[in-house]
């Protein structure tokens, strides 16, 4: 039997909110690599006995790719368990092009991602008619480096709903920079470790979340989304249920 490595979105947490297919991938693995703190334990509860588990918070970008190197060449399939969706910060690009120069198979089970769940505790849509039809997904730079047209002073001239990862710990340098464009007054949420039972929601404006999110001692796995859906007033319904708008189901009244 010829092994692979499937690589698995877990969501942002809870996990009832993994998927179905994601499930079934763990219950057939027989060596399962998950991304430590991120991804909650509890759905290792779906492996099957004498699962081989790792936790890659403790292991280097080699040492994974040994261990999917050594262990497909066996015939195992390996589950790759990523937090949320593993295409947006998910460091899955250096895993694919290894298992591609190898002729190793993978395939690719999204997750629900950590943005939509904060967009669920928030109660929010990200996209309301005439207030924004445009999200944003960026995170500021750090380690990591980030083309200078992506720089979040430049993307805030949009004014457009903006979802900011990895960047609560330098909430006061992107409150900064997304002033450049965005008004003082523009609400401003956090929402820390969203979809999981210690979840915590700050609330403000550009003016004053940077105090907020210090005032609370939040730090890390958090997510900030800027923009007016997040107090819209009142919200102009979308065409698609309008009475009077035709579309290929449904006349106009």
């Amino acid at each position: 039997m010829e092994g692979k490595v499937i690589f698995i979105g877990a969501g942002p947490g809870d996990p009832e909110l993994l998927t179905i297919k994601g499930k079934n991938a763990l219950e057939i693995s027989e060596i399962i690599i998950y991304a430590g703190s991120l991804v909650n334990k509890e759905i290792l509860s779906y492996a099957k006995e004498n699962t081989e588990i790792y936790n890659s918070a403790s292991m280097n970008l080699d040492e994974i790719l040994s261990i999917m190197e050594k262990e497909t060449s066996n015939g195992k399939i390996i589950a790759r368990v990523h937090t949320g969706d593993p295409s947006i910060y998910g460091a899955i690009g250096e895993q694919i092009q290894f298992l591609r120069d190898k002729n190793i198979h993978f395939e690719i089970i999204p997750g629900v991602s950590s943005l939509f769940a904060t967009a669920a505790a928030l109660e929010s849509e990200l996209t309301l008619p005439e207030v924004s039809q445009t999200v944003i997904i960026t995170r500021p730079e750090g380690r990591t480096p980030k083309p200078q047209l992506e720089a979040i002073s430049n993307l805030a001239e949009h004014n457009a709903t903006m979802c900011i990862f990895l960047g609560v710990h330098m909430i006061k340098e992107v409150v900064g920079d997304l002033l450049s464009h965005y008004s003082p007054d523009t609400p401003v949420a956090v929402v820390k470790k969203a979809s999981w039972h210690d979840e915590m929601i700050i609330k403000g404006t550009l003016e004053n979340i940077a105090d907020k999110v210090r005032e609370a001692k939040i730090e890390k796995t958090a997510m900030i989304v800027v923009g007016k859906v997040l107090d819209p007033g009142n919200i102009t319904p979308s065409k698609l249920y309008d009475s009077k708008f035709t579309h290929e189901y449904r006349k106009a009244i």
